[in-house]
This record gives C-alpha cells, sequence and structure tokens, in this order.
C-alpha cells in the first residue's frame, strides 16, 4: 500500500457509504475518511492531505461543479473518481465534463476498482512530484548554468578530463530535461508514455529511410523532447475534455518555440533544437511555426510529426476518449500525404507500419 494513501469519500447513502468503506480499509488497507456534503467535505479535504477523492456522481447534481472547484482550488493535483448507482451516458458525460479519472459503477467489480484507485494513487504521486520539480527548476537551471562555468574552466586546466567532463555534464543535461519531457507527459494520463512512444516510432521509419546512426540517435532525442514546450501551457488547456478556442489554439501553437528557447543553452544539442522547433510544420506549408514547407523542413521533423500525429490518433485523449484504430490512423495519413506528410516519410511508415 501507499505510504500516506487516504481517500476522501464524499456520498450520502449510508449503506453505499459502509459498503466502499469495508471493502478500501479490509481489502485495500487504505485509510478512509467519508463526509455526507460537499460543504463538510471541502472542510476536511483543507485540514488533511489525500491522496484521491471519490464522489457520488450524479448527472445534473449543482453540488458536483462546486466540490470539483473547491477541491482544484485547495489542491490543484486532486485526482477524483466518480461513484454512481447505475450507468447511463449522461454518466460518462458528465465525468468528461469535470476531468474525472474514472467513474466506478454499481455493481462494483472489486478488481477493477482497487486498479482504478491504485491507478489513481500514481497518478497523484506524479502531479505532485512534477509540480515540485517545476517550481525548482529555473533554481536548477541555474546552478547547472553556473556548473558548467566550472566545469569549462576544469577543461581548460586539464585537457586530459576534457571528454569525461563534458559527457558528464551532457547527461547531466539530458536527464534534467528528460526528466522533465516525461514529467509534461504526465500531467494528464492520457499523454503518459507519448514521448516514449513518438521517439520508438520516429526511430523505426529512420531506419526503414536509411538514416546514418548519428542522425537517428538526435533524432530519437528530439522526439523525447518535442513536447518539453507544454510546461508553459496551462493544465486547464492541455487536458480540456473539449474543443480549443481560437484563444487557447494561439497558447498550444507556441509550444515548439518555447521547446527550443529551452534547449537553446544546450548547445551540443544544436540539431536537436531545431527539430524540436519545426516538427508541427506540414508538407504544404500550413503548419507552425514558421510556414516551411516540403524541403524546407528538416527531414527529422517531417519524421517526428508523422510520429507524433499517429500516436496521438491511436491513443484516448482528454477531448476524444476513443482513440482510432490503426487501420483508420493509416488512412487518415495517407489521406493527407502530400498535404501535411512528406510522401517519402509516409511511404516508410508504412512499410514498418506492421511493426508498430
Amino acid at each position: 500500500m501507499i505510504e500516506n494513501a487516504q481517500i476522501l469519500l464524499v456520498i450520502d447513502n449510508e449503506e453505499s457509504a459502509k459498503y466502499l468503506m469495508e471493502h478500501l480499509i479490509i481489502g485495500g488497507g487504505y485509510s478512509v475518511t467519508v463526509e455526507a456534503t460537499a460543504a463538510a467535505a471541502l472542510e476536511t479535504f483543507k485540514q488533511n492531505s489525500f491522496s484521491m477523492v471519490m464522489t457520488k456522481l450524479v448527472p445534473g447534481d449543482p453540488e458536483i461543479p462546486k466540490l470539483v472547484r473547491g477541491l482544484m482550488e485547495i489542491d490543484v493535483d486532486t485526482v477524483i473518481v466518480g461513484y454512481s448507482e447505475k450507468v447511463s451516458p449522461e454518466l460518462y458525460q458528465e465525468a468528461s465534463k469535470f476531468a474525472f479519472y474514472d467513474v466506478i459503477v454499481k455493481p462494483i467489480n472489486i478488481d477493477r476498482m482497487f486498479f482504478v484507485i491504485k491507478r489513481c494513487m500514481d497518478l497523484h504521486g506524479l502531479l505532485v512530484s512534477q509540480r515540485r520539480h517545476l517550481a525548482i527548476l529555473k533554481e536548477q537551471n541555474n546552478s547547472l548554468q553556473k556548473q558548467n562555468i566550472l566545469l569549462a574552466k576544469r577543461i581548460e586546466e586539464s585537457t586530459k578530463n576534457l571528454a569525461r567532463l563534458y559527457e558528464d555534464l551532457r547527461s547531466t543535461y539530458l536527464r534534467t530535461v528528460r526528466a522533465l519531457a516525461q514529467a509534461i507527459d504526465a500531467r494528464d494520463h492520457y499523454t503518459h508514455s507519448h514521448s516514449e512512444n513518438v521517439a520508438k516510432y520516429s526511430v523505426l521509419v529512420a531506419q526503414e529511410m536509411k538514416l546514418s546512426v548519428k542522425e537517428i540517435e538526435g533524432l530519437r532525442e528530439a522526439a523525447e523532447l518535442h513536447d518539453i514546450g507544454k510546461i508553459g501551457i496551462s493544465d486547464s488547456i492541455l487536458t480540456k475534455p473539449g474543443s480549443l478556442t481560437p484563444e487557447e489554439w494561439v497558447q498550444i501553437k507556441t509550444h515548439p518555440q518555447t521547446g527550443s528557447q529551452i534547449l537553446e543553452p544546450l548547445t551540443f544539442l544544436s540539431d536537436v533544437i531545431e527539430l524540436v522547433k519545426e516538427h508541427h510544420e506540414h508538407f504544404d506549408g500550413s503548419g507552425y511555426p514558421a510556414g516551411l514547407k516540403g524541403e524546407e523542413i528538416l527531414l527529422g521533423a517531417r519524421i517526428i510529426h508523422l510520429a507524433d500525429a499517429y500516436d496521438s490518433m491511436i491513443s484516448a485523449r482528454s477531448y476524444r476518449r476513443v482513440p482510432f484504430t490503426k487501420e483508420a490512423a493509416i488512412a487518415e495519413i495517407k489521406d493527407k500525404t502530400g498535404t501535411q506528410f512528406d510522401p517519402e516519410v509516409v511511404n516508410a511508415f508504412l512499410r514498418i507500419a506492421d511493426a508498430v
């Protein structure tokens, strides 16, 4: 059991509350606090540290938005699961509207309930860790810059240690930015492992296109870091369940440029930086941020763009719970060949499609 694994149960039905408590405490070993109203739950939430909240979910209940808003004001990393006596389409629409992680419905599958709770606990831990990491990121970057200066002086003083010191510095930077990239993916459980998947698909396509080992390594690093610029975009936009407004799209479109600016001090990643910057350019010039087209776009960026789009299509998202089938995603890529995607990259992807 996770340390400090406390659950706040918000439910006004005494029988249901007792049933859930018995399973959560006896079967799961969790610490459970029960409140019958949103007001009481918020007061208890202020005074204690909870790993997750499980609340009764009834479509149209006016207490739900008050509860969710209040919880997020107290702890923006709160993970919420719904509980319902019966299933309905409106139930899942309501859960999606308020960004619930999942819904537990009677009759309860106990194994599934514990699986969902475990995932919630893991997600909460990741979110807390990520926010802590972001809070000290500027300080870490300043520290790394100072380390860079000190290491440079040592290199001048001792050329014997040049290669070792340079590799140590490079590894330190890469570990930092990779950890940040992974934390950004973890902000939304739907995008967990997204960058890892994009890197995998990109490498397979690059190998099929016979790129050099050096080019493939740079491509892999760029794919792992391609969304690092999303650090500057709020969670409310990244995890929004509905369509984005024009103003929100403007913010989304800043992330390639922001990512390149974050990586700019890392001079040894100069090739990677350009790939990150160009990974949303379209073959016909309709992409962003610079509107490049055709071979004006680096080949590696064209590859990452396709891999990014493919993984997004076949994965669930906050704005689209049901992912594309593999066949539908491939059909979409074929349909946009020559406009969004480079035909040569598409052909290479289609040759290795069975492996992805």
